[in-house]
C-alpha cells in the first residue's frame, strides 16, 4: 500500500504503480522489455546499447531487442545472468516498497547483477546504500511480483 513517505519521497518524484497492484514480473513498454535496450551490452560492452527488432527474442513475458545476434544466443543460453534485477524495474523504487519505470541510462552492475533506476538523480540515492538497498528490495520483489 502507498504510504505518506512513498509520496513524499525525500522531494523525488516518481510515477508510482501501487504496491496494492501487482507489477508484472518484467517491465514493459508495448510489450518490450528494457525500454528496446540490449540487455547483454551492459555486461560485454559496459554500456547501454539499443536493441534491434531484427534481434529480438520472447522470454519472461516480454519482447527483448538485441543488438547482433551474438547478444541473443548469449542471453538465450543464459537469460538469469542478463536480465536486469526485479525484472528491469527501478531497483531504488522496489527497495522502497514500490515499482517504477527505468532509465537504461541509469544502471549499475553489483556482482555480477544489472540493476536499473528510474533516472541519474534516484541512481545516486540508490547508491548511498547498495547493499542496503538490494537486501531491501530482494525481501519486497516476491509480493512486488505478485
Amino acid at each position: 500500500m502507498i504510504t505518506r513517505r512513498h509520496l513524499i519521497l525525500s522531494g523525488l518524484s516518481l510515477p508510482l504503480l501501487p504496491a496494492t497492484l501487482s507489477a508484472q514480473s518484467v517491465f514493459t513498454e508495448n510489450g518490450v522489455a528494457l525500454r528496446g535496450y540490449d540487455p547483454v551490452a551492459y555486461f560485454t560492452e559496459g554500456q547501454p546499447r539499443r536493441g534491434d527488432a531484427a534481434h529480438a527474442a520472447d522470454w519472461g513475458g516480454a519482447i527483448w531487442h538485441f543488438a547482433n545476434p551474438e547478444n541473443r544466443a548469449a542471453f538465450l543460453a543464459d537469460p538469469v545472468r542478463f536480465a536486469p534485477q526485479y525484472g528491469g524495474y527501478c531497483a531504488w523504487a522496489v527497495a522502497e516498497g514500490y515499482t517504477a519505470p527505468i532509465d537504461p541510462q541509469a544502471w549499475r552492475i553489483v556482482d555480477g547483477q544489472l540493476y536499473l533506476n528510474f533516472s541519474p538523480r534516484v541512481q545516486r540515492q540508490w547508491e548511498r546504500d547498495i547493499p542496503g538497498n538490494i537486501l531491501r528490495a530482494d525481501s519486497n520483489w516476491p509480493e512486488l511480483r505478485g
